[in-house]
Order: structure tokens, then C-alpha cells, then sequence
């Protein structure tokens, strides 16, 4: 088996006393589109600063290519391309000579038309200033700057931020057809559904930590699979529900005595607590039961992969509709009893 491309081992980094990662260790092999996933703030831009040696650990190592990222940074920068989050450039150049510039670090022969084929595939206008581009196409810059010496590794930080989607689909595209080539590609991104399209492994990091490290289709199938059926959870969801359903209850009756002629108004009134009601219990159960950890009585994998706690699913939903069913039934029948007055 081949030596892995990136190699982490036990990397820590502090800011003082404040946290930036903990204890990392990673491993991503040769031709991977490997993703790399977690919340803003988790440490997914510092692992990758000090994997461009941008910042030092304060403690463990990495190695790229078997290169230590410290004593061979410079080795290391020839064989690796960088989209930074925040994209930036000098901003006096126009595009034409900011690539231009890189083509002679990077000593690319043949670099004006690979310039000019990348340009082409995002749309850029090489000669409109830096400074004069939106975060879009600044980013689009940072791209093309980035594979112009088409380097065996790839590292991306929030990459699609600022492209719209058709861009995106051809970023993507791109991505996948350099792969193809033998590029490997570390996908750092805050969105799932981006990471999933694109990569075959996933490592997801939060507070720091490396928490999950999972093959993406094995992700998928957690996803969608039903874990066991929680007593606590459905009870207090059930309380929820109930006292949520009571409370909005209440204010239609209220409401529907404050009106002489009952029928439209009152029809009219409920029906508005009703709809209010549906949207801000859901709302409510949402965030109270995650607080708890619970947000189903089926628990299932977060779809963002970043807030453990858990979305709710097709069966509850059934759940709170049929309870309010019941409850408005009983509210209606109270509303025709002839000695209450509505």
C-alpha cells in the first residue's frame, strides 16, 4: 500500500488558551476526493494552515507527500494548489497579470493557454482589475490561480462561497475530471450536500476533534436508517405537543368569545391561531427538544452532520398531526355545545 498523500498525526493547535484543534490525526490517500466537514469555528481552517505551514502546531506533525510541512514547506508549495475561504489577490493587477505572475513561480510551460482555458471555463474577464471583481469571481480567480501547475495535491477551504450554481456544477466537473488525471483533492466545506456529491471519504470535525471518519456511502445509509425507538424521547415530545396544542386551544376559545356573531369571525379566528399555532409548535419542539438531544422518537444522523442533535422524521410528523386532529375535534365539538355561548 502506498504511503497516504497527508498523513496527521496527533496535530494540536492553541491560541492561548483558546481551542483551535485537539489531538487531530488523518490520513488521505494517493487520487482521493477526500471531504472535510464541520461547523465555522471546528478547526477545519487551522488544520489547514498548518498543513501549508500559513501557522505553526503546538503539537504533533503532519507530512505531505512524506515531506514534514515545517523543514520541507517549501518543496511542498510547488506540488500543491490553495483556494483560501477568503479569497484575495493584489488587488492593483488586472487577472491577466495576477495569473501571469504565477505562472513564473510556479515555472509553468505552456501556462497561457491553460490560462486561457480556465478563464474560458469560468467566464472571467482577464482584463478587469482585481480590486474592480466581486467575492464571485475573486473566487474564481483563486481557482484558476490554483490549478494553473496542475499540483498532485489540491487543498480547498469553503470553495463554492461566492459561485452560483451553474458555476458550481462546473467547478465541480473540473474537479472531478483532474481527478481523474491523479489529482488528489482535500475538500474542506460547512455544507454536506456539497461534500456528498463530490467525495468518496469524509472526516467530520467539531470542537477541534476529529469525530466521525466515515466512507460517504456508509453515510448515506445512516442517514436513512431508523435507530431504536426511544421511550423518553416520544413521551416528552408527547408532552410537547400536547401542552403546545392546549396553550393555542385556549387562545381560540378566547378569541371566539370576544365576537357577537360567531360564525365567520370565529371560523375565521381559529382557523389564524391554527396556522400560527402549527408553524410555532413545530418551531418550538424543534428547538426544545434539541436542546435535550432528541427531535424524534426514530433517531436518525443529522443531515448536516454538525448538530448532534436529531431532525424530525416522516413519523412524528404523522404523529403531532394526528394529536392535533383529535385535539381541534374536541375544541369544534366544544364550540356547538348549546350551553356555551361562542
Amino acid at each position: 500500500m502506498s504511503a497516504p498523500i497527508i498523513d496527521i498525526t496527533d496535530l494540536s493547535k492553541f491560541y492561548g488558551k483558546a481551542r483551535g484543534i485537539e489531538h487531530v490525526n488523518l490520513e488521505i490517500g494517493e487520487g482521493e476526493i477526500f471531504g472535510f466537514i464541520g461547523p465555522n469555528g471546528a478547526g477545519k481552517s487551522t488544520t489547514i494552515r498548518i498543513l501549508l505551514n500559513l501557522i505553526f502546531p503546538s503539537g504533533g506533525s503532519a507530512r505531505i507527500m512524506g515531506m514534514d510541512v515545517i523543514r520541507e514547506t517549501k518543496k511542498i508549495k510547488h506540488l500543491v494548489g490553495y483556494v483560501p475561504s477568503d479569497a484575495s489577490a493584489y488587488a492593483s493587477m488586472n487577472v491577466h497579470e495576477f495569473l501571469s505572475y504565477f505562472l513564473r513561480f510556479y515555472q509553468v510551460q505552456h501556462g497561457m493557454q491553460r490560462i486561457a482555458e480556465l478563464s474560458a471555463l469560468f467566464e472571467l474577464d482577464l482584463k478587469r482589475k482585481i480590486a474592480e471583481l466581486s467575492m464571485g469571481n475573486r473566487k474564481k480567480v483563486a481557482i484558476v490561480q490554483s490549478l494553473l501547475h496542475r499540483p498532485k495535491l489540491l487543498i480547498l477551504d469553503e470553495p463554492t462561497t461566492g459561485l452560483d450554481p451553474l458555476m458550481q456544477a462546473k467547478f465541480f466537473e473540473l474537479l472531478r475530471s483532474e481527478n481523474r488525471n491523479g489529482m488528489t483533492i482535500f475538500f474542506s466545506s460547512h455544507i454536506l450536500n456539497e461534500v456528498q456529491m463530490l467525495c468518496r471519504r469524509v472526516a467530520i470535525i467539531k470542537e477541534g476533534k476529529i469525530i466521525q471518519l466515515e466512507d460517504i456511502e456508509t453515510l448515506r445509509k445512516k442517514q436513512l436508517k431508523k435507530g431504536p425507538f426511544s421511550i423518553k424521547a416520544f413521551l416528552i415530545l408527547s408532552l410537547y405537543t400536547l401542552l403546545l396544542n392546549l396553550l393555542f386551544g385556549a387562545i381560540g376559545l378566547f378569541m371566539s368569545t370576544l365576537v357577537k356573531r360567531p360564525k365567520p369571525i370565529t371560523t375565521l379566528s381559529i382557523g389564524l391561531v391554527l396556522i400560527f399555532y402549527f408553524v410555532f409548535t413545530l418551531s418550538k419542539i424543534t428547538e426544545s427538544a434539541a436542546k435535550i438531544g432528541y427531535l424524534s422518537p426514530f433517531k436518525y444522523v443529522n443531515m448536516d452532520a454538525i448538530n448532534p442533535a436529531y431532525k424530525l422524521n416522516f413519523w412524528h410528523l404523522l404523529y403531532f398531526i394526528g394529536i392535533s386532529i383529535i385535539l381541534i375535534g374536541i375544541s369544534y365539538r366544544l364550540y356547538n355545545r348549546k350551553d356555551i355561548y361562542l
